[in-house]
């Protein structure tokens, strides 16, 4: 029964509760326990598929009375945990092995053609455009002059704090996680909603933190004249996704400690389910 429940809970959790999460837009109005939220779902969907496996060859049941289809059901469920198992590390090597390549490339390229001002580097590009690429060591934060000439000192410090927002909260690891995931497994189990939601909360987030150091107003008004302006691959950009969202947010800031504390005890709830599938019963099987 237990590989059964866990089974269903992986595809619960892989694809209808993220697309019907994705509806919940009044979510994002706590971004941090939304974040916590959306991970632990993530979570709770790679230990269930997981554990279905395990937990169906660790079964001491079918193990000592199984019959010739019962061994084949399991092998054919081991066999399917460890395709889930190899294509989770493939997406992790190749997602991450390529974000790093081009964002050390890129560094290297912005320091040899940029300058440094207002504690970042500029670039001398007409379009108006601020992003961060992050990095192990030695992050940029990148503005160009465009976006320098466009914009107001409180603007131009605003969309700094933006940035250095991201680098400090280490966005990047939290959006190339669910990017592995979302390459890890086909269309039809991966939510590509999940994927989007975390990228608007993770711009949020770095919006409330540069708006409570510098103002809403000279923050909305710089993430509009950067909306044309589109950060190079593998960075983050100030004028990221669903920019009409964000700047309506900006507006609706105020503290919701109810729906803060539900959200977090959901996020507790969804991972400790499946934990419990698995625990559980081996917890049993040593008595």
């Amino acid at each position: 029964m237990t590989p059964l429940a866990l089974g269903v809970l992986a595809v619960l959790l892989a694809g209808p509760v993220p697309a019907l999460m994705a509806r919940w837009t009044r979510l994002r109005r706590t971004p941090f326990p939304a974040m916590l939220l959306w991970q632990g779902v993530a979570l709770a969907a790679v230990l269930s598929a997981i554990g279905a496996g395990l937990s169906l060859a660790t079964d001491h049941a079918w193990r000592t009375h199984g019959s010739l289809l019962q061994y084949a059901v399991a092998a054919l469920a081991l066999s399917i945990t460890a395709l889930v198992l190899a294509r989770l590390l493939l997406s992790g090597h190749r997602v991450g092995t390529n974000l790093r390549a081009l964002r050390r490339r890129h560094r290297a390229q912005l320091d040899l053609v940029s300058r440094t001002e207002h504690g970042a580097r500029v670039v001398e590009h007409d379009v108006p455009l601020a992003y961060c690429v992050p990095g192990v060591t030695g992050s940029r934060v990148v503005v160009s002059a465009g976006a320098l000439a466009r914009l107001d000192g409180d603007e131009v410090e605003a969309v700094l704090a933006h940035e250095r927002a991201h680098l400090r909260a280490r966005h990047d690891l939290v959006l190339e996680f669910f990017h592995v995931l979302h390459q890890a497994f086909p269309r039809w189990v991966s939510s590509e909603a999940a994927l989007r939601e975390v990228e608007l909360l993770a711009e949020v987030l770095a919006d409330r933190s540069a708006a409570r150091r510098t103002g809403t107003r000279p923050l909305a008004r710089a993430l509009v004249a950067l909306a044309e302006g589109r950060a190079p691959q593998a960075a983050l950009g100030a004028a990221g996704a669903a920019l009409v969202d964000r700047v309506r947010l900006l507006g609706d800031a105020e503290p919701r400690r109810v729906q803060s504390a539900l959200v977090v005890l959901a996020a507790l709830a969804v991972l400790a389910l499946p934990t419990a599938f698995i625990v559980v019963p081996w917890l049993d099987s040593l008595r």
